[in-house]
């Protein structure tokens, strides 16, 4: 499918109540005061409400599950929704991970078979491509270590195809994330958006705007507090809010890329934003030349802290 073909929009605005706790937060998961807990247990916060969460950990990355919904669903029917999601995320595992030497990513590289032996595959190489072609080639599958590897739009991917899991059981209101990327539908357990802390340095965002300025580190590189965004539908994917250190490699150069802090974009897509995010943390500022705005897809930079000056 062309990445501009997209029929599900976010809803979003940056909250002004920055005392209420986020449900989730980017790089760190859902928060620990969310209804709940974590692994297989479900809970029941309110008599006409169970909310569920659970955590999944792959080759490829750990996975959190938050979904609530009427207390008719009961224990068994919550269970079975989130049972059908975390299938998705192990067969995308076993199926695609580069980690798993008999997967189909995996026999590709080896040239053991074609990109379109199996039509799943050939739409992931194919999503690939695209995005390849809309990053002006700073999104790069092909431009790693060992030939074709998906890893920067993969998470993504499997996140959404878990969330597609949880809608078609009949969920409308649920929450799916690993690291820094997420998706969300409907409302949190308490009855609102979602209410997601984005931990970027003094970033000031325009959402008129196709884009969010170049964040400006506070003076002496103090960070701020995070931000809040409120989200009822829609992705968010992100490169380096998760503190990994040279997770991205310049395409062009080989080299770790440096240039940002982090980089986060909201959109409609996850597999979509995650590559954005992935192509403008390696790009740097010169991404906005290509990134878009006019197709659903916000961005966020937060530039390195300065180094102290030594005395």
């Amino acid at each position: 499918m062309p990445i501009s073909e997209r029929s599900r929009t976010d809803r979003h605005r940056w909250a002004q109540d920055r005392t209420a706790p986020p449900d989730l937060r980017l790089g760190g998961g859902p928060s620990p005061g969310l209804p709940g807990r974590p692994g297989p247990g479900l809970a029941t916060t309110r008599a006409d409400l169970v909310v569920a969460r659970h955590t999944v950990r792959t080759s490829i990355a750990e996975y959190s599950l938050v979904v609530n919904g009427p207390a008719e669903w009961g224990r068994r029917g919550l269970g079975e929704a989130i049972r059908d999601a975390v299938a998705e995320l192990r067969a995308i595992d076993l199926t695609y991970s580069p980690a798993r030497p008999e997967s189909l990513v995996s026999r590709l590289r080896r040239g053991e078979i074609a990109a379109d032996a199996y039509p799943p595959l050939a739409d992931l190489v194919q999503r690939c491509a695209a995005m390849r072609a809309a990053t002006d080639g700073w999104f790069d599958a092909w431009a790693v270590p060992g030939g074709f590897d998906p890893g920067g739009l993969l998470k993504g991917w499997a996140v959404e195809r878990a969330a597609a899991r949880l809608r078609a059981a009949g969920s409308a209101d649920y929450a799916v994330l690993s690291g820094g990327d997420l998706v969300v539908q409907g409302r949190a357990p308490h009855g609102g958006p979602w209410r997601i802390a984005v931990h970027q340095r003094a970033a000031v965002p325009r959402p008129n705007e196709g884009r969010y300025p170049i964040n400006r580190t506070h003076p002496g590189g103090t960070p701020h507090a995070p931000l809040t965004l409120e989200l009822t539908s829609g992705a968010i994917g992100s490169s380096g809010v998760a503190g990994r250190v040279d997770h991205v490699v310049d395409p062009h150069t080989g080299e770790p890329a440096r240039q940002l802090a982090a980089t986060t974009v909201l959109g409609p897509d996850l597999s979509v934003a995650d590559a954005y995010a992935t192509a403008l943390y390696a790009a740097g500022p010169a991404g906005l030349d290509w990134f878009p705005t006019s197709n659903g897809y916000r961005a966020l930079m937060a530039l390195p802290r300065p180094a102290r000056a030594s005395v």
